[in-house]
């Protein structure tokens, strides 16, 4: 029995064979950018090795910290040669555009391999020793009286250095902690001070829209937000409603500002005197994300609503308006234009509509014969015994 390969198998096996030869032709990357840390910094160092390593994949990296474990997000080729990478570049222009120098950019380093089974064991041990760390240290704290919390931990893979992060409402001595805390883990302990809203980047989870905190998802650059950005989007005021996390004002309303200036400067001020296809009018309200503007219009009196790509010159307004009124008043009346109808100058066709037969005029009524509303008065009477027309007695015998 012979056997007839399907078309849809055919097309499949070919689709494989060409991305096969699609990933042996790229070039191998030179640099790759991952994010590691607690508070998850970004670092772009070289990569010498022949294997070609997708988005996600973890790698062992030696960062200015030390060595620990970091998660690849991208790599650079000189012509972004793959569909997961990006030239050097487009990645410069990024980080120039989401905070400069402010950026948590790290260029000094070196990935060193692709972890391992093992790498990823010792990493979750790491990770599981955290809470007992921090509560340690807070009792420590507590000890030596000193004006700080401790919010997180971060020990890195190579256990060369570890990080703890702190807050405090001002200056604090903390020397004798550290040398405690130094030959306690027998490691370089560094203590970082740090504000309301790395503390949420540390701690929080997710937010009122149901989404990772932005702090902990993407932002790197947390700047400060003014309450200018909550009147400008026409925001509630309410603490409750605009603060985030961390107790301050929501991030998304400073990075949102600029959308709302853009599309506020398209928009006419309240009182502004504009022209709509309605006619000219005065602007009453206006709202931001849908460019809708509430205008009166002058005259009736009118309040009708229009998109901001819609509005016109109030003259021309005026103009189209005079048309419209004349053209009204050129139309001839509907009485005279039913009853005839012109062909030509000083011709008349006559009315050929069909007119109602006019009702015959009614009969006289005859005095003789008695109208039935007389003759059920009579009979009326005659069973009453009353007398008739005539003057005789109508009972009966």
């Amino acid at each position: 029995m012979s056997i007839f390969p399907l078309p849809q198998f055919e097309a499949d096996l070919n689709e494989y064979e060409r991305q096969k030869q699609a990933r042996a032709d790229e070039r191998r990357p030179q640099t790759m950018v991952v994010r590691f840390g607690r508070l998850r910094l970004i670092g772009e160092y070289p990569w010498e090795g022949d294997l070609k390593p997708g988005c996600g994949s973890r790698m062992v990296v030696r960062t200015h910290r030390g060595t620990e474990l970091a998660e690849m997000l991208t790599s650079t080729c000189p012509n972004a040669g793959c569909g997961k990478s990006v030239t050097r570049k487009q990645m410069l222009e990024y980080i120039e555009a989401s905070g400069g120098k402010d950026y948590p950019f790290h260029p000094d380093g070196k990935v060193l391999r692709l972890a391992t089974p093992e790498d990823m064991r010792a990493q979750q041990e790491l990770e599981a020793t955290i809470p007992d760390l921090v509560r340690s240290t807070r009792q420590l704290v507590r000890e030596l009286g000193l004006a700080m919390k401790i919010v997180d931990a971060d020990p890195i893979l190579g256990g060369e250095r570890l990080t703890l992060y702190f807050t405090a409402d001002d200056r604090v001595d903390f020397r004798d902690l550290v040398a405690r805390l130094a030959e306690t883990h027998r490691t370089r302990v560094e203590l970082r001070q740090i504000g309301a809203r790395d503390e949420a980047r540390l701690t929080a989870d997710y937010e009122r829209c149901g989404q990772h905190c932005c702090c902990k998802q993407f932002l790197k650059v947390l700047k400060p937000v003014s309450i200018k950005s909550a009147k400008q989007q026409k925001a509630t005021l309410d603490p409750l409603k605009i603060s985030g996390r961390c107790g301050r004002l929501m991030c998304c309303l400073r990075y949102e500002d600029q959308t709302y200036k853009e599309l506020r400067q398209r928009l006419p001020r309240r009182g502004a005197r504009v022209g709509t296809p309605d006619g000219p009018g005065t602007v009453l309200q206006t709202q931001t994300l849908t460019q809708i503007v509430l205008v009166e219009l002058e005259g009736p009196g009118e309040r009708v609503a229009w998109p901001v790509e819609e509005l016109i010159d109030p003259a021309e307004a005026e103009a189209r308006a005079r048309d419209r009124a004349a053209s009204r008043r050129s139309r001839p009346e509907p009485d005279a234009a039913a009853g005839s109808r012109t062909d030509a100058p000083g011709e008349t066709r006559p009315d050929r509509r069909k007119r109602q037969p006019e009702a015959p005029e009614a009969a006289p009524a005859d005095d003789a014969a008695p109208s039935p509303k007389r003759r059920r008065r009579g009979r009326r009477r005659r069973g009453r015994g009353g007398k008739g027309r005539d003057g005789g007695d109508n009972a009966s015998s």
